[in-house]
C-alpha cells in the first residue's frame, strides 16, 4: 500500500506476546498492530519498528511507521487504531511525517529502563520488575557501570550464537543506577544494542551488587570479548524500551 507516511509511538505490556518482531503464529506485537491496520484499510499494511524487543519485554515508547492513504482527521486514525487493539497495546500518538522517514534507520539513540525491586514486590508490580532478595551494594554496581560506560566492544555482553557477523562495538552513552526506597532503576542509552545486551549488562551489575562479581572482573570480561557463564541474562519482564530518539 502506498500513501502518506505515518509515525506512531506505542506502549505495550509484552507479557503475553512473542516480542515485537512478526512471528509465524502471529503473536508478536507487530502482527497484532498489522492485523488492526488491515481491518481499518481493508488490505495488508506493513509496519516498520525502530527495533526488536524480545518476548516478555515491554515498551512505553516504541516507534513504528507505515504508509497508507487516510482522508480523515489524524485523530480519527488514532482512535481507529486504539479501538481495535487489545488492552495490552496502546498507540499513544500518530502523525504524518516526510516520505523518507524511517523508524529504524533514522533512530539516533534508544533508552531502555530496567526495574529491580528489593524484596517482595506487590502483585501489581511483580510482572514488571525483577525481585532481588539479597542486599545490593549499589556503590560497587556504580563502579562497574563506570567501567562499562563509553565506547567498547560488547561481544562479551551479547547472547549472539555461533559466529558473530555483526559489529559488536557500541557507544554506551548512559548507564545509570538510581534507588528510590526498595525500587532500583537502571537506565541504559546507546545508539543501538546487541541481542540481549541490556539484559546481560543488568545481570552483570546485579551479580556485582550481590558480591558474585567485582567491578574489576566485569572490566576484565568486557576486555576479553568472550561470553562467560558468569554473566547471566536478566529476566525479560523487568525491561522497558522507554524512548527512541531522532535528530
Amino acid at each position: 500500500m502506498s500513501g502518506p507516511r505515518w509515525k506512531c509511538v506505542c506502549a505495550y505490556d509484552g507479557t503475553a506476546f512473542d516480542g515485537w518482531q512478526s512471528q509465524a503464529r502471529g503473536r508478536a506485537i507487530q502482527d497484532v498492530i498489522e492485523a488492526r491496520l488491515a481491518q481499518i484499510f481493508g488490505e495488508p499494511v506493513r509496519i516498520h519498528g525502530s527495533g526488536r524487543t524480545d518476548a516478555g519485554v515491554h515498551a512505553t515508547g516504541q516507534v513504528f511507521h507505515f504508509d497508507a492513504e487516510w482522508r480523515h482527521a489524524t485523530g480519527k486514525l488514532l482512535a481507529a487504531l486504539r479501538g481495535g487493539l487489545p488492552a495490552a497495546i496502546q498507540v499513544k500518538s500518530v502523525r504524518a511525517v516526510a516520505a523518507d522517514f524511517h523508524a529504524r534507520f533514522q533512530a539516533t539513540n534508544k533508552r531502555y529502563v530496567y526495574r529491580l525491586q528489593l524484596g517482595d514486590a506487590d502483585p501489581f508490580a511483580r510482572p514488571f520488575c525483577w525481585q532481588i532478595f539479597n542486599p545490593l551494594d549499589l556503590a560497587a554496581m556504580e563502579a562497574a557501570a563506570v567501567a562499562l560506560r563509553g565506547r567498547h566492544d560488547f561481544r562479551a555482553f551479547t547472547a549472539l550464537n555461533g559466529t558473530v557477523r555483526e559489529d559488536t562495538v557500541r557507544n554506551l552513552r548512559r548507564l545509570e543506577i538510581r534507588r528510590r526506597g526498595r525500587s532500583v532503576r537502571i537506565t541504559v542509552e546507546a545508539e543501538g544494542f546487541l541481542y540481549k545486551m541490556v539484559r546481560s549488562l543488568v545481570g552483570a551489575l546485579v551479580a556485582v551488587g550481590e558480591g558474585r562479581l567485582t567491578p574489576a572482573r566485569v572490566k576484565e570480561i568486557l576486555g576479553s570479548r568472550e561470553r562467560t557463564a558468569l554473566v547471566k541474562t536478566a529476566p525479560p519482564h523487568g525491561l522497558f524500551l522507554e524512548k527512541v530518539f531522532y535528530a
